[in-house]
């Protein structure tokens, strides 16, 4: 017989940039991604407590919730945390430009959103950002029209996109992300820097104004 999982109801919970990044690389909904974006965007606001995860991830049962915690848990996506981290009250359009800057390396970030318009730049001129909006927008679409060629049949789960050098190092990545009903494409310059908090954060405030 199996153990049966309990919580520390002391905790709150936190979404890792891993689990971030999985809670916003597929449109399809399920009850990890749907747990992991509750985290998101409440788990600052009170510790953790059964009736939260069922509430988030829509489980049937408390038992089924723990399961997806276990799961989460050993993958890395998620974490307990002895104090809060409750995001910023800067609004989002003052926020993002410094916050995708520090997403690359080189400083040259930019989200853009599926209809090819950018809402934050740093690092490009005006007139780059535009076209390399543009751009994100067609890779999108493409991402969307081959989503079943790469997940079925090549067995392909990522759905970054990215321009690379001779050797294989990103000069240009596209990394889709899904919100609710809305979908944006972060634009890296160089290096990507996503396992860092930066990233959780940028996931946060787009969680908390489109999801």
């Amino acid at each position: 017989m199996s153990e049966r999982l309990t919580l520390n109801h002391s905790l709150y919970a936190e979404a890792t940039p891993a689990g971030a990044y999985y809670a916003v690389a597929s449109p399809t909904p399920d009850p990890s991604r749907r747990l992991l974006a509750g985290i998101l965007k409440e788990g600052f606001a009170a510790p953790v407590s059964e009736e939260r995860l069922v509430a988030w991830s829509g489980a049937a049962s408390v038992d089924q919730a723990m399961q997806h915690v276990y799961r989460l848990q050993k993958l890395d996506f998620i974490q307990g945390t002895d104090a809060p981290s409750p995001p910023t009250d800067v609004s989002l359009e003052i926020l993002l430009p410094n916050l995708i800057g520090n997403l690359s390396e080189s400083g040259r970030a930019l989200l853009a959103d599926d209809n090819g318009f950018y809402l934050a730049s740093s690092g490009f001129l005006h007139e780059a950002a535009e076209e390399i909006a543009a751009l994100a927008g067609d890779i999108l679409a493409l991402s969307t029209r081959h989503a079943l060629l790469l997940k079925n049949n090549l067995n392909i789960g990522s759905s970054a996109w990215a321009i690379s050098d001779p050797t294989g190092r990103s000069e240009l990545a596209f990394y889709p992300l899904h919100v609710g009903s809305q979908a944006f494409i972060l634009i890296i310059g160089g290096t990507p820097r996503l396992q860092g908090e930066e990233f959780v954060t940028l996931v946060q405030a787009l969680s908390r104004r489109y999801s």
